[in-house]
């Protein structure tokens, strides 16, 4: 049936909002009649023993259709009509008939509503209109006098609420006013109120309105009847007869109307309940009651039934119980809060902060957080957290108090720390009270002094199918090259069968292709699929290759825990055999130790044919299929005789050459075997072959004294290249000169190769020294023992030069001069000591080039060393990713806009063209505008890819990701990169590294030569590595350590006489100095005083300078630690005025804190003369005020931070400078001072700085200004953020000291290795002539018994 046209469309009908109620209810009712559902608006829903209907109101004046009702029952109408009706309201009239189940209800309701209104305009305002505001401030007038505290609400809101708008707030209010069973919520508080009514609420209204009840007696001479008198009944004393106010009894005072308020105001915030971190503490002005979420915080609960809490928006919430809470504050001590709330459903914590008034607590807010203090101590503090301040606790609940001490805790803390089990069989013994708690809490102390690391739990079953589980790990002998310049090898264990593969690699990005080359061949063999693949976390298991191909092929890459290598205890394991066979093997053969290699591969041949303990096959068996044969196996290194070729063989002679045993041929019937002695055949040559006669009884490299003088043999020397030539011992021996040579000492900063030889005639020892610098020229490193590494270095810096495109080979214009380039050569070492790799770096001699021809502007940005230190502590406090990369040839990126030509560089002048330059495109190391133009090329490239570059330092750049930021901090070639997830600093790795070569080095590890440690709370930065480096270097190392690093009663003066060892002073100062400025606050005013001397320094300074080389031998282990506490920039600064013998000018210090630790300080002399020690302290006040500003600047431009950045809390310890400071005038004489005022006013006014006293024990800025005693020192390093390891006293350290070659060990001459890991013990004392000429260690990565050296 066609609907008719003229039925109003629904679609279309606008929301009811009061004011259109008349065209809403004719058009709604229109649709209805049509539809035949209007009789269920006018009649009653029809019982159970009558079917017909009962009418309605006779007076409603609705019209029934004529049409009749359509199937359905009464409930199926109801329920269309209330649907139309409710999806046509306006939202507030919404919330407030959404819970009417009667459409008659709803109907009539809006009918009295604003059908009435429409009948008063009628009669009142008929043709005359009235202003809607007028209106509505009749309707509130007219309220009744219970609503006085809505009305009030309404007259001082600062928004006029139209007449509809009023209409629905006053419905919404009586509404709530029913369903809470007539009870009166007061909506004179703020709309955000939540409000909690108390048992007691009446009787502390009747106590209220007591003098209200006295009046109209006084004014009534009528006095109450006897039985009216009899039904009274005392509150204060529970006896009838007459009332509180005339009882003779002192009033007695109750708990719960000490407790309770009539109306507890629980917290008056906006977002209360629209929070997500449950653990936050929030402290509340508005607050008069402590309310919880969490059931767990409590120390005691009572759960017995309470009363409501009431929100802003009149919702309740149900107090399920109160109780006692705990909180550990960040400064240790322990706040109880008694009669809090426990409220599951809330969303925040709250701690009132009137309460904590009331206990005697003073609340402090300055500078973006809020300082809690007690007595004059301080007990805690919030911090400025989404306009709200959240208290700073540590992460779990104490059991102890602030005030309330628990009685298990104190016994625990005087016996020492002793564990709960010995306590309790105390308690059993009676010999400590027995009432005691059942359990103590966890103690902070003993976990941080009794911690041990979890036990690892090895799976017991292994795989039983092949390749189902594949085991890897990678081992280090970087320091010592094996033939071939192989500097790893990578291992690739099968679960199953334990069966081994051996790959040796030059380099770490080498293991990628090697498990590739692995996969292919062991799945092509025994035509299964690695399914699994174990590692640990170290880079070279971290490529993207290698993660694409894991991804690709299905394969699960395990990674073990962050430093939990023991999770890999297969592979470790299999490492740790091979290289204890391999050690063995060299010791027994006497092969040199670059021979490794070819150890390391026959020790994996042999262990594949041995069975694993556990199981009775071997694991050639179970790869192969057959048991092993091992008839073929040979004494490794020992002497062959291997049978020539026959084109080789001559009819007169040997038909054999000599060599020695070293392993067995891959995939082929045959032994290797290296040559030493023939003349058919290139020295030490490796050769294959099966035809070969084995002496295992005889080493020809294990030389002893009977061996020496019956065998003519050479001495081999495997560092050199491959062409090497040999050396024959049947030479003449050169004459040797008469002249007296003296030994020459170079420092420890260069590597000792010590060689022994034995001297047939004396019997004795000649000791040799050489000496292994960084050779000074390309032809000097060609001929030097590393002349290998040299040249793959040479190789590599070239080969990045030329794809880079930096030069083209042309003509030399006419009227043009070419410039020289030179081969720099550095060898570069690791934070231990070791080497890390070899450098070669092609570099022009800028120094040729004029200003204004070929170059024109050549200043390029650094970032400061504060920068990191600030980045790392908001990555410590925030909880970011912190990865590092490196760009390979960075100035190479750098484009030229100058026209500069230069000589081909040495070793690669192209044949044919040697008279031809190099014309540069790009930039070059060593010219005048390299760091310029890189810089620019870095700098552009990040800004159009929408970083942002920060203004307090244009070497860091941050960019907003949709779900985090990336920040990068840039430092010439070296870059750390920190953000909110993996995820995005990856992608900020691949975007770098399509811009230009870059070198990805992982987790932050080193960088500017610090040490960057990742802790569980955050970073710490370490320079032990470089402290023991100079304190070697300047013969310090054997020195006793010092406790405090300058002498407090000592007065230096000018050195009136001649000077000390000027050079070497300035040397150790020039060390120290960059220490300090890196991670060592507590020596700045040591090495500022020393500094001042160094034009002329005495032997007092000397001795000074002594005791600061002392101190830091004894706390060389000492780390800044950042333990992100905190995002809040704190200062302290200080001054000393006057303090030296012959100097007026005072000493300035300031010290910046951030996350827990220091990122900025500085101690100075004065530039001006101080006449007072008020003027002092306010020219340091006025210095830090200067990097406060900049540190702010900084702050405020990262993405985390934002603007405006808070304030800067500067302490300073004297208040009459803080009073001149804070006094907008300065009367004084001096214009220096004056001007300085002036700075540190613009500050204030700027909101820069904001001042506190601080007392002078507690100001950490006071040993960057004096000397201080040892305990003091300690003291304020330990606010500075440095932490000590074990008890602070000196511990050796490792000895980056190497020798190499042979020395007599009883009745044979041992080779010892050289570069390998250094250990912490030192070997043995060498002696010559009853003296001791050095320590030297074993440099192994295991400790090595030294035999008794002669």
């Amino acid at each position: 049936m066609p609907k008719n046209s003229a039925v109003p469309d629904l679609s279309k009908l606008q929301p009811l909002i009061g004011s259109n109620y008349r065209r809403w209810s004719e058009e709604l009712m229109f649709f209805f009649q049509e539809d035949g559902l209007s009789y269920v608006l006018v009649e009653d829903k029809p019982t159970s023993s009558s079917e017909t209907p009962t009418s309605g109101n006779s007076q409603d004046v609705l019209t029934q259709s004529s049409k009749p009702k359509p199937e359905g029952s009464f409930e199926d109408h109801n329920r269309t009509c209330r649907g139309h009706i409710i999806r046509h309201l306006s939202e507030k009239l919404f919330d407030i008939y959404v819970n009417y189940e009667s459409a008659k209800e709803i109907w009539n309701n809006l009918k009295k509503r604003y059908g009435a209104e429409d009948e008063g305009k009628k009669q009142y305002a008929e043709g005359i209109p009235i202003d809607e505001q007028l209106a509505a401030l009749v309707l509130v007038d007219k309220l009744s006098p219970s609503w006085n505290g809505y009305r009030s609400k309404l007259k001082h809101e600062k928004k006029k609420m139209s007449l509809d708008e009023l209409i629905a707030d006053i419905m919404i209010e009586d509404a709530n006013r029913n369903y809470l069973g007539n009870k009166t919520v007061s909506r004179s508080i703020p709309n955000d109120a939540n409000v909690v009514e108390s048992s007691g609420g009446v009787k502390n209204r009747f106590k209220s309105n007591k003098n209200q009840g006295k009046t109209p007696q006084k004014s009534n001479p009528i006095t109450p009847s006897v039985e009216f008198k009899k039904k009274l009944k005392c509150w204060n004393c529970n006896k009838p007869g007459h009332k509180k106010q005339d009882c003779r009894l002192p009033p007695q005072q109750k708990e719960s109307n000490k407790a309770h308020l009539t109306e507890d105001l629980i917290a008056v915030v906006t977002e209360v309940n629209a929070a997500i971190d449950v653990v936050e503490w929030i402290i509340d002005s508005g607050a008069t009651r402590h309310i919880c979420s969490q059931k767990s915080l409590f120390k005691t609960l009572d759960e017995s039934p309470r009363d409501n809490v009431f929100l802003g928006d009149a919702s309740a919430l149900q107090v399920a119980g109160i109780g006692e809470v705990n909180l550990k504050l960040s400064s240790g001590r322990v706040l109880t809060l008694t009669k809090v709330l426990f409220v599951p459903n809330m969303r925040r914590n709250l701690i009132s902060s009137a309460l904590l008034m009331i206990a005697g607590f003073k609340q402090t807010l300055e500078a973006g957080k809020l300082v809690i203090t007690k007595n004059g101590g301080y007990v805690g503090k919030a911090f400025c957290k989404g306009n709200l301040f959240v208290l700073e606790i540590m992460n779990e609940s104490a059991g102890a108090s602030a005030y309330l001490v628990s009685v298990l805790d104190t016994w625990h803390g005087r016996l020492g720390h002793l564990n709960v089990n010995s306590i309790k069989r105390l308690k059993h013994a009676n010999l400590i009270p027995d009432n005691l708690e059942k359990d103590i809490s966890k103690c902070e102390i003993c976990v941080e002094a009794k911690h041990a690391r979890k036990p690892f739990s090895y799976p017991v079953n292994r795989k039983s199918e092949l390749l189902e589980l594949i085991h890897s790990d990678l081992a280090d002998f970087k320091n010592t090259t094996s033939r071939g310049g192989k500097h790893y090898y990578i291992t690739f264990v099968d679960d199953c069968s334990r069966y081994t593969r051996v790959y040796l690699l030059r380099t770490k990005d080498e293991a990628c292709e090697m498990f590739m080359r692995y996969k292919a061949e062991v799945e092509n063999q025994l035509d299964r699929k690695i399914k699994r693949l174990r590692s640990d976390r170290g880079g070279e298991y971290e490529s993207e290759i290698l993660n694409s191909l894991c991804l690709k092929e299905g394969i699960i890459h395990e990674r073990t825990a962050p430093y939990s290598p023991q999770q890999n205890g297969i592979a470790e394991r299999k490492n740790r055999t091979l290289k204890e066979m391999m050690n063995a093997m060299l010791i027994s053969s006497g092969l040199p130790d670059q021979m490794w290699g070819e150890a390391i591969l026959s020790a994996c041949y042999i262990l594949n044919k041995v069975p694993h303990k556990g199981i009775s096959v071997t694991p050639y068996e179970l790869w192969k299929g057959h048991s092993p044969n091992l008839s073929y196996l040979k004494v490794w290194g020992c002497l062959v005789k291997v049978g020539l070729p026959a084109f080789k063989r001559t009819t007169i002679g040997p038909k054999t050459v000599d060599a020695v045993f070293v392993g067995y041929a891959l995939n082929s019937a045959a032994y290797r075997c290296l040559t030493f002695k023939h003349d058919s055949f290139q020295f030490d040559s490796m050769i294959e072959s099966r035809d070969v006669e084995f002496f295992e009884n005889v080493f020809p490299f294990k030389r002893n004294l009977d061996f020496a003088s019956s065998h003519d043999s050479a001495n081999i020397d495997f560092a050199s290249s491959s062409n090497a030539k040999r050396i024959h011992d049947d030479a003449e021996e050169p004459r040797r000169s008469k002249r007296m040579r003296t030994e020459t000492d170079f420092g420890p900063d260069f590597i000792t190769t010590f060689l022994a030889e034995y001297d047939e005639i004396s019997e004795e020892f000649v000791f040799a020294f050489l000496i292994e610098e960084d050779p000074k020229t390309f032809s000097e490193a060609m001929k030097s023992v590393d002349a290998v590494f040299w040249k793959e270095a040479v190789n590599n810096e070239f080969d990045s030069i030329m794809t880079n495109h930096t030069w083209e080979i042309v003509d030399l214009p006419r009227g043009c001069k070419a410039i020289r380039c030179k081969w720099i050569l550095k060898k570069k070492f690791k934070a231990d000591g070791s080497i890390d790799k070899f450098k070669a770096r092609l570099v022009a001699q800028g120094f040729a080039q004029k200003q204004g021809v070929d170059y024109f502007d050549t200043y390029a940005p650094v970032t400061k060393i504060a920068s990191i230190r600030m980045l790392l502590a908001v990555a410590s406090a925030h909880k970011l990713v912190v990865h590092q990369m490196d760009v390979k040839t960075a100035f190479l990126n750098g484009d030229l806009h100058e026209e500069i030509y230069m000589m081909q560089p040495e070793g690669f002048i192209i044949e044919g063209q040697e008279n031809k330059v190099c014309k540069l495109i790009k930039s070059l190391y060593g010219l005048k505008q390299a760091p310029k133009q890189w810089f620019e090329k870095f700098s552009n490239t990040l800004l159009e890819n929408g970083f942002v570059s920060n203004e307090g330092d244009t070497c860091v750049f941050s960019k907003v990701h949709e779900h985090g930021y990336v920040i990068i901090c840039l430092y010439v070639d070296d870059m750390l990169i920190l953000g909110t997830s993996l995820e995005i600093v990856c992608d900020t790795k691949v975007f770098l590294s399509s811009k230009f070569d870059m070198k990805d080095l992982g987790e932050a590890d080193v960088i500017l030569g610090i040490k960057v440690v990742k802790t569980d709370s955050g970073f710490s930065l370490n320079q032990s590595h470089y402290i023991e480096k100079i304190l070697k270097k300047f013969g310090y190392w054997d020195e006793p350590s010092a406790k405090s690093p300058y002498d407090s009663s000592l007065h230096l003066c000018q050195n009136r006489g001649e000077s000390v060892n000027q050079s070497e002073y300035a040397k150790v100062i020039g060390s120290v100095m960059y220490l300090m400025n890196c991670t060592r606050p507590d020596i700045a005013y040591a090495v500022s005083r020393l500094s001042r001397y160094t034009h002329n320094p005495g032997s007092n300074h000397w001795s000074a300078l002594n005791r600061l080389m002392r101190y830091l031998k004894g706390t060389i282990d000492w780390n800044l630690c950042y333990s992100g506490t905190s995002c809040v920039l704190e200062a302290y600064c200080d001054a000393n005025w006057s303090s030296d013998n012959d100097e007026v000018n005072s000493t300035s210090g300031f010290v910046f804190t951030l996350a827990g630790g220091a990122i900025a300080w500085k101690s100075t002399k004065q530039t001006c003369i101080a006449r007072s020690t008020m003027e002092s302290e306010l020219i340091a006040l006025e210095l830090a005020g200067q990097e406060a500003e900049w540190l702010r600047n900084l702050l405020a431009d990262f993405p985390m931070m934002g603007r405006p950045c808070p304030s800067v809390s500067m302490r300073c310890d004297s208040q009459a400078a803080i009073a001149v400071a804070m006094n907008a005038l300065y009367n004084g004489k001096k214009r220096h001072i004056r001007m300085r005022h002036k700075v540190i006013r613009s500050l204030i006014e700027a909101g820069v700085l904001s001042l506190e006293f601080v007392r002078s024990g507690k100001n950490i800025a006071d040993p960057l200004t004096k000397g201080l005693c040892g305990r003091m020192v300690l003291d304020t390093a330990k606010e500075m953020g440095p932490m000590l390891h074990g008890d602070g006293d000196f511990q050796p350290s490792h000895v980056p000291v190497s020798f190499r070659g042979r020395v007599l060990a009883g009745d044979s001459l041992k080779t010892f290795p050289t570069r390998f890991r250094d250990v912490r013990d030192a070997s043995k004392k060498w002696k010559r002539d009853g003296t001791d000429i050095g320590t030297f260690p074993t440099r192994f990565g295991n400790k090595l018994s030294v035999p008794n050296f002669k």
